[in-house]
């Protein structure tokens, strides 16, 4: 209990002075964060986590994954993907994709004798986008509201699409310590799941979202049972899916999806309670990252994680997502930005204890974490530092632009 008062105290604190501290882009997540280092720190920390025995954990954070994703997909805002669909269709299309597989080929050449499914693995894990950390970036209006929406729409959808590709390297990997490993088997099941979350979740969204509309078109519920009935949904898709063999994260996602279009016509701030709830339960873990990161210093610097993290959250993505943009209407100075601005934050969070849970220890799960706590950490820091002076950058390319004609 001690715990949960310090983690709502920390919270308090920072919505108190959350205008102030935006100042110095201390976001929600970096204070949680910080105060997980802070008070876990030591040879007798204030407050210690004993997170492989803590009952039913891994279903908490599989549960915070599930709304993660299906509020994402709620979320992005369908009018921008109109708009932009070529170059969105570019970025999850063509430099996803490829920001993947030059994960998976940098993990290879620094870590040679990790098995190959458990560097796919953990390509999954260091590639999703989480604009939380670097919530300035979306704020700041000095960058182009296009570049902001953009970050908004595969922010939201790019952790749905890597989630089912994660839990199916997952279920190799964890393959790998098994003698006599069949690999086909646990492919072919971990597809099965996804096919079965696909229609599960389908039919919880698509069902959800019509009896919703149809019971506020006919003035049959209320604006606040509006919102439980939304927070239901992800419940109600992720246990349905995992009651019939599916993945519960993929279910999720694509209920949200499905519901979506429905959500338009509810009243405003439907998803509100959901969103917020996930908020608390994702800073909660930003809290418990804080000691991850504890733990991994005290084990010792390992320099070829830390060079891998640093090309994960530079070029793995910034190349890729550049040539992908060629031949786009995005002056190459845009498609730059956009490459660099990829932060990691809780969905790289939850598959790294995911992946430190389900697989043996020490082995690829311990391996899996380590990589992924450096890499978010570095990932902070730049883009963390870069949002400031790539804002003034954009301001003074604005101001040095020749008026267009006719302006006044």
């Amino acid at each position: 209990m001690l715990a949960v008062t310090v983690i709502a105290g920390i919270l308090f604190t920072w919505c108190v002075l959350s205008r102030r501290l935006a100042l110095w882009s201390i976001t929600a997540p970096v204070a949680m964060m910080g105060a997980g280092i802070a008070l876990t720190s030591g040879s007798d920390p204030p407050l210690v986590f004993d997170l492989g025995d803590m009952a039913g954990f891994e279903h908490a954070v599989e549960v915070v994954l599930a709304l993660l994703l299906f509020v994402d997909a709620t979320e992005v805002p369908a009018g921008v993907i109109r708009r932009e669909r070529r170059v969105i269709a570019r970025l999850l299309g063509a430099a996803l994709p490829m920001t993947l597989g030059a994960a998976f080929l940098t993990a290879l050449v620094f870590f040679p004798d990790q098995p190959g499914w458990v560097l796919a693995a953990l390509a999954t894990v260091v590639v999703p986008l989480d604009l939380a950390p670097t919530a300035a970036v979306v704020k700041d209006k000095r960058i182009p509201a296009r570049l902001r929406d953009v970050l908004v729409v595969e922010g939201g959808l790019s952790d749905g699409i890597v989630s089912p590709l994660f839990l199916l390297c997952l279920a190799a990997a964890a393959e790998t310590h098994t003698a006599g490993a069949d690999y086909a088997d646990a492919l072919l099941h971990a597809v099965g799941a996804a096919v079965v979350a696909v229609g599960t979740g389908s039919l919880v969204g698509y069902v959800s979202g019509w009896l919703l509309r149809r019971s506020w078109e006919g003035g049959w519920t209320l604006p606040v049972a509006t919102r439980l009935a939304v927070l239901s949904v992800p419940v109600a898709a992720y246990s349905l899916s995992g009651a019939m063999g599916g993945n519960g994260f993929v279910a999720s996602f694509v209920a949200g999806v499905c519901i979506a279009p429905a959500m338009r016509r509810l009243p405003q701030g439907t998803v509100t309670m959901t969103d917020d709830l996930v908020t608390l339960l994702t800073l909660a873990l930003w809290f418990l990252f804080g000691q991850l990161v504890n733990d991994e210093f005290w084990d010792g610097f390992h320099l070829s994680v830390i060079l891998y993290a640093l090309l994960a959250v530079t070029l793995v993505r910034l190349v890729p997502v550049t040539l992908a943009l060629i031949g786009t209407d995005l002056p190459l100075p845009d498609a730059l930005f956009l490459g660099w601005m990829g932060p990691r934050g809780v969905t790289s969070v939850v598959f790294g204890l995911l992946a430190a849970l389900e697989l043996p220890a020490p082995g690829g799960g311990d391996f899996i974490s380590r990589v992924m706590v450096i890499t978010v950490m570095v990932s902070i820091v730049l883009h963390g530092l870069s949002t400031e002076p790539l804002g003034r950058l954009y301001a003074r390319g604005r101001h040095s632009s020749p008026e267009p004609r006719g302006a006044e």
